[in-house]
């Protein structure tokens, strides 16, 4: 019956809509992690990685939802190291020394994306192991890269799965609501992922971009864990400025590829 009385209610329309919006945008960061940790993988694993990784993202929320009670305690603070931190501009501490479940979990996916990001830009600068030898995917290494891969979604999932659905409560009481915001999302981003994975793929440059933009987005996560938070817009207008002019330059390289291909 309650159900039913939201699907007739105009206000609950409107929280879908904008749930499905807010997570679409929160969900582009977890996005992009899969779909360059799974272009690692020899190319019969990828897709099903992209699908198990974003599976287990739908999982994990919809489990997250239904302790909805508990995940509320995990912004309670835990513990506080009482140190006085440099204060702001109008006399407001520059960050919280009273960390909650919420923040400890922030602070530690963000070390790991700074971690797996810095140490991916790493291996794209200098691609050649310790040896001097390409790694070769094809020569036993692809099942223990792809349970590491399945691995490091699953850690990562677990902290965008707590930021959307602190968010998510935010926005709403109504726990069918979140689930069915969470539920078109993560069949959105289903769509998105074998496209945008080959985008990346076929775009090497993009690449980098990417990396640079999951460095950014560890510091970011480890800055709300210690209270300073920067508003989400200025890190999204960063990087669809970026995403723009390297989209340009993709258009630019590609004519001249064309013009080359023509005169030869």
């Amino acid at each position: 019956m309650e159900i039913i009385s939201l699907l007739s209610d105009p206000a609950a329309w409107a929280a879908l809509l904008t749930l499905i919006v807010l997570e679409v945008v929160l969900g582009i960061d977890n996005l992009v992690f899969i779909a360059i940790l799974s272009n690692k993988l020899p190319p019969h694993q990828q897709q099903i990685a992209r699908r198990v990784g974003l599976g287990l993202a739908l999982g994990l929320r919809i489990a997250l939802l239904l302790l909805i009670g508990w995940i509320v305690t995990l912004q309670t603070p835990l513990f506080d190291l009482g140190i006085t931190g440099p204060t702001g501009a109008h006399g407001e501490p520059g960050f919280e020394t009273a960390f909650s479940g919420r923040d400890l979990i922030l602070i530690a996916g963000g070390l790991f994306l700074l971690w797996k990001a810095t140490k991916e830009i790493h291996h794209n600068i200098d691609p050649e192991g310790v040896s001097g030898e390409l790694l070769d995917h094809d020569k036993g290494i692809g099942q223990i890269a792809f349970s590491s891969a399945i691995a490091q979604i699953i850690a990562l999932d677990l902290v965008f799965s707590v930021d959307s659905i602190l968010t998510a409560v935010g926005m709403t009481d109504e726990v069918p609501i979140m689930i069915a915001a969470v539920v078109i999302t993560v069949i959105l981003m289903m769509i998105a992922a074998d496209p945008l994975a080959k985008f990346i793929e076929h775009n090497p440059t993009l690449v980098m971009l990417a990396l640079a933009f999951l460095v950014m987005i560890g510091a970011v996560l480890i800055a709300d864990g210690f209270g300073v938070h920067i508003p989400k817009g200025y890190i999204y207008a960063a990087m669809a400025f970026s995403a723009g002019v390297e989209t340009l330059n993709i258009v630019s390289r590609n004519r001249r590829a064309r013009k080359r291909a023509q005169q030869g």
